[in-house]
């Protein structure tokens, strides 16, 4: 073999993603996901969209400086909720209700006042929403209606901090549909635990934000064809009404 045939080889091994196929046909593409959706077993998992990490002069971003995260930063991640993610994850809320399917919402809360319950890292970051603070209010766009599930936590994952897999099981939930913020935190962690828990899981693309590009492409590149299907809200929207009788 050549050099260059040698260099050829190693440029296209880093391109390929070889388990690529193995993982869609057994994981994220089976006939199982879409007969979920069809019988009425699939949710969609709105995560932490509420004023301690989603809203401008609120909680993490209530002093834009002390922050952390620059300000081009913020205007990228701002900007994306307010004209892609939370539209669409309004859109995608009116589909799953109008097909009776359940919509389930997660927020990062405390149980007591100051906080003594939050995880070590929520501590250790300064990450706190008291019950009947702004903090952990909803953003009306995409808030709870009378009836759906709300689910409180202190740590990034949810799977592996509250009750919600119990829950899920309860409702005999197999599939779930996830929008949310942060991309390549929470809304990874739970995506990587429903996989592993034998969840089917599809990840909005259009649905979720972090604060750069990078980070949301990483985000997606990392999760398709291994923990879950992408979509965009689009495709998310069109598979339910074919599948899912009104």
């Amino acid at each position: 073999m050549t050099d260059n045939n040698k260099q050829m080889e190693a440029e296209n091994f880093q391109n390929i993603d070889p388990l690529k196929k193995a993982y869609r046909e057994s994981i994220t593409h089976t006939p199982a996901v879409t007969r979920s959706l069809e019988l009425h077993k699939t949710a969609l998992l709105c995560i932490d969209m509420q004023y301690l990490d989603a809203a401008p002069g609120f909680g993490v971003f209530a002093d834009a400086e002390a922050s952390g995260v620059p300000h081009e930063a913020q205007e990228y991640y701002f900007n994306r909720l307010d004209e892609i993610v939370l539209p669409n994850v309004r859109r995608l809320q009116d589909a799953f209700r109008e097909r009776q399917l359940e919509v389930i919402h997660t927020r990062i809360q405390s149980l007591t006042i100051d906080g003594r319950d939050r995880s070590p890292g929520h501590k250790r970051l300064n990450l706190h929403a008291a019950p009947e603070s702004k903090e952990a209010e909803f953003l009306e766009q995409i808030a709870p209606i009378e009836n759906e599930i709300v689910i409180n936590k202190t740590a990034s994952g949810v799977f592996t901090s509250t009750n919600i897999q119990y829950i899920l099981r309860n409702m005999e939930i197999t599939g779930l549909f996830v929008v949310g913020v942060y991309s390549n935190e929470c809304v990874s962690t739970a995506i990587r635990d429903a996989c592993d828990l034998g969840f089917y899981v599809t990840l909005i693309s259009d649905g979720c934000a972090t604060v750069t590009p990078e980070l949301q492409q990483a985000t997606i590149t990392t999760m398709k064809d291994r923990y879950a299907r992408v979509f965009t809200t689009d495709e998310a929207i069109a598979e339910i009404r074919k599948v899912v009788e009104p």
